[in-house]
């Protein structure tokens, strides 16, 4: 076998290594959630803010692996620390299956938060530089279509899952148990596939500190909205399709096609965005996501949970791949820090979209009045960013 075959037959295992990772890490450990909630609610009763609460731990669990994430304390340990993750991710799946308060919910949904993120980190730091050492465009979009994924293989468990149930009330701990079963077999076979981290050039420098000009500043702001934004109908949408009586059969078609339109996402999205450039594809996402997230409440059944969730699927991870390209060109001396800073914004949206999402909810019986905030901010995310448009290019 040549040199050149034995190399690309390597990188298309690092790339479905990373693609399984993604697909148990968030479509399993982050998304899976929102398939299983409307079982839930139904089984212990749990009210909206009950659900957006649990929600909300998982991502300040998230945003606390992510910023945990950012320092060095795990160089050279890379692979180990992404295997650790995975392993955590199943566990703690199973363990949502055995619990019933929303205390002990919220403490374990935290818990896969930080997995998830550790896992997104450091497998994507692997995956990545694999294909940035052979000169490859195409493993990013595997890699992250992995995501999508997963939130596809989540929907067709649960609607399997529910059709074999004879117990409604319960069948929420099978999808959980399931998922953990499903995710801890992901672990095995990307411990045989994923390779260590390839070796550095040479040490990491120093960045200096952020020079926080308007740009950046913008887009930052923009970004932590769009968390917001993004993630009350990715929490919620199959829920409101529950509540509306839409069937069993258009909620497991919400979140299936929320998952298989973003495995594709970014590939699609990539020549509009050799087009139009990193700000007009950024723009052009979240404008899309605005009328796809008023869809879920503006058009009639089946419909609604339909276009919403397909729309959701094509622009979520799509924006948010572009979104944190855009801080790293804003930010060329200090790449990393923007991207902390980033990270950070965008998890402190994605904690307080399903505590205000829920709380509204509650309050008003109806999830109209969430959603029509989420596409606000989303359009509002698209004007902060039109004054630094042509610096961002």
């Amino acid at each position: 076998m040549s040199k050149g075959h034995s190399d690309q037959v390597s990188l298309v295992k690092t790339a479905l290594a990373g693609a399984i990772a993604m697909a148990a890490a968030m479509g399993f450990g982050r998304f899976s959630f929102t398939p299983i909630l409307p079982s839930m609610m139904t089984g212990l009763g749990l009210s909206s803010a009950d659900a957006g609460l649990i929600a909300a731990g998982n991502f300040a669990g998230y945003l606390a692996g992510a910023v945990l994430g950012a320092y060095g304390w795990a160089a050279g340990r890379e692979r180990l620390v992404a295997l650790g993750a995975l392993l955590t991710t199943a566990l703690a799946l199973a363990a949502m299956g055995l619990s019933e308060s929303v205390v002990a919910f919220v403490i374990i949904r935290f818990v896969a938060g930080l997995a998830s993120a550790f896992a997104m980190i450091f497998t994507s730091s692997i995956v990545l530089g694999h294909a940035a050492a052979r000169g490859s465009d195409h493993v990013q979009s595997a890699h992250f279509g992995g995501v999508g994924m997963g939130i596809a293989t989540s929907s067709l468990m649960v609607m399997l899952i529910g059709w074999l149930s004879t117990e409604e009330a319960n069948s929420f701990r099978t999808d959980w148990f399931t998922g953990a079963a499903l995710s801890f077999l992901a672990f095995l076979i990307v411990w045989r596939l994923l390779p260590a981290a390839p070796a550095r050039a040479g040490e990491a420098h120093s960045e200096p500190p952020l020079t926080w000009r308007k740009p950046l500043a913008l887009v930052t702001l923009s970004y932590g909205l769009f968390g917001f934004g993004y993630v009350i109908t990715a929490t919620f949408i199959v829920a409101m399709a529950r509540l509306g009586q839409a069937g069993q059969t258009i909620e497991f078609l919400t979140w299936f096609l929320t998952g298989c339109t973003a495995a594709v996402s970014i590939f699609v999205w990539r020549p509009v965005m050799l087009r139009v450039g990193l700000a007009g594809v950024y723009v052009a996402g979240l404008l899309v996501e605005a009328a796809g997230v008023l869809a879920t409440v503006l058009l009639p059944f089946p419909y609604a949970p339909l276009i919403g969730g397909a729309s959701l699927g094509a622009t979520f991870i799509m924006i948010t791949a572009y979104g944190l390209r855009i801080g790293r060109t804003l930010s060329p001396q200090s790449p990393r820090r923007a991207l902390a800073f980033m990270t950070a914004a965008f998890g402190v949206g994605q904690i307080a979209g399903p505590l205000v999402a829920g709380w509204l909810a509650e309050t008003t019986g109806s999830f109209t009045g969430p959603t029509v905030l989420a596409a606000l901010a989303l359009v509002a995310c698209a004007l902060l960013v039109v004054p630094v448009y042509r610096r961002i290019g």
